[in-house]
């Protein structure tokens, strides 16, 4: 975990903490720290955005895993994907995964939230200054990893219901989330619902960037207009500061989703992440990394402003001003 304050945690014969018991330490520490509120909020900005939102996940998923197969409909563009899916299963096949979608990143962004601010509450716990953007980095990372552990399977469920491309629900291989968790788990294992995870810990860093960005910006933007650093902001200000935040984040890690939707994807088979990333070069080069960036960023965009503001007001509603 990231660096703390002495808690005077209880060690060996020799007054110093052994590795387990330091470590157990620094966990119960920030879980000491967890307030309910922030998952709350972090929920709720997660649910609105993505019921707002989730087409444009499911036209991104399809562009992302599109490597030439027979079986994969093919679109020309995003308004083409949508207006086929509308006319082969109407309203009900944009929303296709919605359910996972709606638990995923619920879950996700209430989890993130949850454990971000009980970890920044841990280090800087005595300390009289801001932390600064590395240590946002390193405490959003370390919230990334404890959320995409638990929430992993969820997604690979979503990932599955999306990829389902008969407007024949009879013939779909999937009825819906948990009939995808308990078939992905009786014929692939554990394995199977943990597929993407590799890739998923690296994207933990898309997170991580997204958040030290976005407390960077707040930080600035309090200083440059010369009012303390937990001032509530306006919506509008919010909105800013999280697309920037955003936009930054998918530029730099993109190919990451890429990857994790194609091992996730049930019409194809790679043998691990090195497999899909040799195998997307080869036969699509630099772009293929790159598919399904344009609905993804029309999406993550309004999804990440829409998530922000619902979370920095209804986590003020419930903790009340600092």
């Amino acid at each position: 975990m990231s660096a703390g304050p002495d808690h005077g945690t209880v060690g060996v014969s020799d007054g110093k903490p052994g590795p387990a018991v330091s470590f157990a330490g620094h966990v119960l520490q920030v879980f000491k720290r967890v307030k309910v509120e922030n998952l709350v909020a972090g929920l709720s900005g997660g649910v609105v955005s993505t019921l707002v939102l989730h087409p444009l996940d499911l036209v991104k998923i399809r562009f992302a895993v599109s490597d030439g197969l027979e079986l994969r409909p093919k679109y020309n563009g995003i308004l083409h994907c949508m207006k086929s899916v509308w006319h082969q299963e109407g309203l009900r096949g944009l929303y296709q995964g919605v359910t996972p979608n709606v638990w995923g990143a619920g879950a996700s962004w209430g989890l993130y939230f949850f454990f971000y601010n009980a970890i920044k509450a841990y280090v800087k716990e005595g300390r009289h200054t801001e932390l600064s953007a590395t240590e946002h980095l390193v405490s959003a990372a370390e919230a990334g990893v404890l959320t995409l552990t638990i929430t992993n399977p969820i997604w690979v469920t979503k990932t599955r219901l999306v990829l389902q491309y008969s407007s024949d629900s009879t013939s779909k291989q999937y009825k819906g989330m948990l009939d995808a968790l308990f078939k992905i788990y009786r014929t692939e294992g554990v394995s199977g619902l943990y597929k993407g995870y590799v890739p998923g810990l690296f994207g933990t860093s898309h997170g991580a960037l997204q958040f030290m960005a976005y407390e960077q910006l707040k930080r600035d933007y309090s200083k440059y207009k010369k009012i303390p650093s937990d001032t509530k902001l306006n919506a509008l200000e919010y909105i800013t500061m999280a697309a920037l935040s955003k936009l930054f984040a998918v530029a730099t890690t993109y190919p990451y989703q890429v990857v994790r939707a194609r091992l996730q994807d049930q019409h194809n088979r790679y043998d691990g992440v090195v497999d899909v990333i040799r195998r997307t070069w080869r036969n699509e080069g630099a772009p293929g990394f790159y598919k399904g960036i344009i609905p993804n960023l029309i999406r993550v965009t309004p999804a990440c402003c829409i998530t922000f503001v619902v979370y920095e007001n209804v986590s003020r509603f419930l903790l009340g001003p600092s």
